[in-house]
């Protein structure tokens, strides 16, 4: 392993279960994050030069494990040192703590860690933004994005989380099934923005993937925790159904491909049929959350041999029960496209046109906008909405992808002015 996008990829993939177990060690979530990226440093120097080690978290945890020790030493070098049999007895109590784990059914190092970053002493908003951050390593930028507020508003969030969980003194244990529980919608949510991150095409291929397997991952483990809970049921079911698109979404340049116009022969079959018998399983609950419903609105895509047959006026009715149960502008925004399917380009322009204020920001909000009123013949300012989501796009693909649009109507200015 000498390739740096290859160790790359090793360090991101390890970054979970690493932090988890150091965090373990130490109760420091600052000095687990830091010691983690002093392993990467040296694993970046040492691993073309030695070749790769038989097991990489094993590695990164032993030498962030000792990173840290030596950082502890350094910071408490004028008081006595602990005795070395004090020290050394530190895998022991580990492995005993596993243990009780393992005999509770709740073996998984880095759902335990969603959990605890979901304590009540800790604001909502804060635990998803930190362990966002700690748990995924996603960037400020990326977290800021998700939850569309500025990078320095996200920094200050992460900052006060890691300050109230230090001053409260939050135990780093797994929590009991009553606390896990009242966690659960927390986790359920921390888990979909991690889809979502890898799903919104942030980052190269590669990442996508990784994010979105992650977070399928951590939704099997919550489903085990949680059998008979349908909401959870509709998180996974939800996150195959999308990620079961992932092939067809993107072109051989990374250009993206819009769902209408995308290949069906490559959606993976398994992850639908998977995901439609985890909603019809849900459904029999008669208990309908955000997810299910969600899940329920990609079963009718993914149940549509071709686009034509796609039930429009059902999404329609889907959208707006989802909107009674989680009002949002970005709701109302998928809701529109559903709209403008079934009742026209008018009727769902009309519908986003209060959302403009709420939504300054989001390039979704511009590139539908435009589309609609280039639908309308109402050019010039669709060519102001796409320039505007050019402006703000968050990748180059979707950036492309709004030019095509521009290309078009420039094509079509062009055509309607030359003589007959």
């Amino acid at each position: 392993m000498t390739d740096t996008d290859d160790i790359d990829k090793v360090l991101s993939a390890a970054r979970p279960q690493v932090v988890s177990a150091l965090l373990r060690y130490f109760r420091d979530l600052d000095m687990a994050e830091e010691a983690f990226q002093e392993a990467c440093l040296r694993a970046i120097k040492s691993w073309p030069r030695n070749g790769p080690p038989r097991d990489p978290k094993a590695w990164l945890i032993f030498v962030g494990r000792n990173v840290a020790i030596d950082q502890l030493r350094k910071s408490v070098r004028l008081r006595p040192m602990p005795a070395e049999e004090l020290v050394s007895d530190l895998d022991d109590a580990e492995a005993s703590v596993a243990q009780r784990l393992d005999n509770a059914d709740y073996r998984d190092d880095v759902l335990r860690l969603l959990f605890i970053c979901c304590h009540p002493d800790v604001p909502a908003t804060q635990q998803i933004a930190i362990a966002l951050r700690i748990v995924s390593g996603l960037s400020v930028k990326q977290i800021a994005r998700a939850f569309l507020v500025s990078e320095s508003a996200m920094e200050q969030r992460i900052t006060r989380a890691k300050a109230k969980i230090s001053k409260a003194n939050v135990p780093f244990e797994a929590p009991g099934p009553v606390e896990r529980s009242e966690r659960l919608a927390a986790v359920a949510a921390m888990i979909y923005l991690i889809f979502n991150e890898g799903y919104s095409s942030s980052g190269g291929a590669p990442l996508r993937a990784q994010l979105c397997d992650e977070a399928i991952r951590l939704g099997r483990l919550l489903l085990r925790l949680f059998p008979a809970e349908p909401e959870i049921m509709g998180l996974l079911a939800l996150m195959l159904v999308q990620h079961s698109r992932a092939v067809a979404r993107f072109d051989d340049q990374g250009n993206v491909i819009l769902l209408e116009q995308q290949d069906r022969s490559l959606w993976n079959q398994q992850m639908i049929s998977e995901g439609l018998a985890l909603i019809d399983k849900a459904m029999r609950h008669n208990r309908a959350g955000p997810y299910l419903v969600q899940a329920a609105i990609g079963a009718l895509h993914a149940r549509a041999q071709k686009p034509e047959d796609t039930d429009w006026q059902e999404i329609d009715l889907l959208y707006a029960m989802l909107e009674r149960l989680q009002p949002s502008p970005v709701v109302t925004l998928n809701r529109a496209v559903a709209v403008s399917k079934a009742k026209g380009a008018e009727a769902a322009l009309a519908m986003i046109e209060p959302l403009s204020e709420s939504l300054s920001g989001y390039f979704h909000f511009f590139g539908l906008k435009g589309n609609l009123l280039m639908q309308l013949g109402r050019d010039r300012e669709a060519r102001d909405a796409f320039n505007r989501a050019i402006a703000i796009a968050n990748t180059p693909a979707e950036a492309a992808h709004i030019r095509m649009h521009l290309d078009r109507l420039s094509t079509e200015g062009v055509a309607a002015s030359l003589p007959v």
